[in-house]
């Protein structure tokens, strides 16, 4: 029985873990732009204006996509609650991989979204109003 309960936990730790960081980079950028804490990229690094989008964008992000992973790992567990123990730990594994590929992938989208907002040298583009 407690292993169930480790399992569900280890599965819900990644979404907690992007609901709360995602938060607070949304809401409490860092101040100043640091090596140590943050969305840190060489793209994001350039200047304050690319260091405070980058954790607007990335938290949003993260807030978003924790929920969304929250609610299928609660799901997934519903599901298979019945299962025996070999067949929760395979699913566990499934699952953090699959949060993890969520987690490092949502580079990709910040990224893309730092590209199309700024130049190379870190000043912003001119959005056309339409």
């Amino acid at each position: 029985m407690w292993f169930k309960w480790f399992i569900f936990l280890c599965d819900c730790l990644i979404p907690v873990l992007m609901i709360v960081v995602g938060r607070m980079m949304w809401k409490h950028c860092p101040k100043q732009i640091n090596g140590v804490v943050g969305y840190r990229t060489k793209r994001s690094m350039k200047n304050m204006d690319t260091w405070k989008f980058a954790h607007l964008f990335a938290g949003k992000l993260w807030w978003r996509a924790g929920w969304g992973l929250l609610a299928a790992a609660v799901l997934v567990h519903i599901i298979f609650y019945g299962a025996d123990e070999n067949m929760l730990g395979v699913l566990c594994t499934v699952v953090i991989t699959v949060e993890l590929i969520f987690l490092i992938g949502s580079i990709i989208p910040t990224e893309i979204a730092l590209k199309n907002h700024f130049h190379k040298d870190g000043t912003r583009r001119q959005v056309p109003v339409h």
